[in-house]
Order: C-alpha cells, then sequence, then structure tokens
C-alpha cells in the first residue's frame, strides 16, 4: 500500500471514539493522507502506458523496419503525453499535502 494512504488510514482509526464506531470524525490531516495515497494510484497506470508505448515500438520495428524514424517520432510523443499524465497526478498528491 501507498505510504500516505497508510498513514492517513491510521490516524483515521486512531480518532475513532471507543464508544461510538458508527459515528466518526476523521482529522484534516488523517484525510490530507488519504486522498494524497489515492491520487499517486495514477503514477502506476503511467508505468503500464509507458512500457506499452516501447513495446509497441519494438513489435513495429520488427515489422516494418524502414519506418523505423517516423516510428520513433510517435513513439516519443505518445511517451511524452504519458509522462505528462504521471506529472498531472504528482502535482495533484503534492497540492494535497502541502496547497490546503
Amino acid at each position: 500500500m501507498n505510504f500516505y494512504l497508510c498513514v492517513g488510514l491510521r490516524l483515521y482509526l486512531v480518532a475513532l471514539p471507543l464508544g461510538y464506531p458508527t459515528l466518526t470524525i476523521m482529522s484534516t490531516q488523517a484525510a490530507k493522507f488519504i486522498g494524497a495515497g489515492l491520487s499517486t494510484v495514477s503514477l502506476a497506470g503511467s508505468g503500464v502506458g509507458i512500457g506499452l508505448v516501447f513495446s509497441s515500438l519494438v513489435a513495429s520495428m520488427a515489422r516494418n523496419p524502414s519506418q523505423q524514424r517516423q516510428l520513433f517520432l510517435y513513439t516519443i510523443l505518445g511517451f511524452a503525453l504519458t509522462e505528462a499524465i504521471a506529472l498531472f497526478g504528482l502535482m495533484v498528491s503534492f497540492l494535497i499535502l502541502f496547497g490546503f
């Protein structure tokens, strides 16, 4: 599990009142950690996407080596767009942790 998600859940569970398990109040710090942990899930998806982009490059170069230059340009474009999504997810995570 993600570090921030674990810390947030731990803070949430510590904040549970002993006599009233249905009425809970989550601290804002615990909510920040849970939100930041959940927003970093996009980084795993980005890693999978980058792997798919480059595996497709290898497969397409094996099929048609004469188009190597054009395929590489498309691959770099795909890599940049996929990496941008990861950076947006990381930015949201840092905004949740330090911005609010």
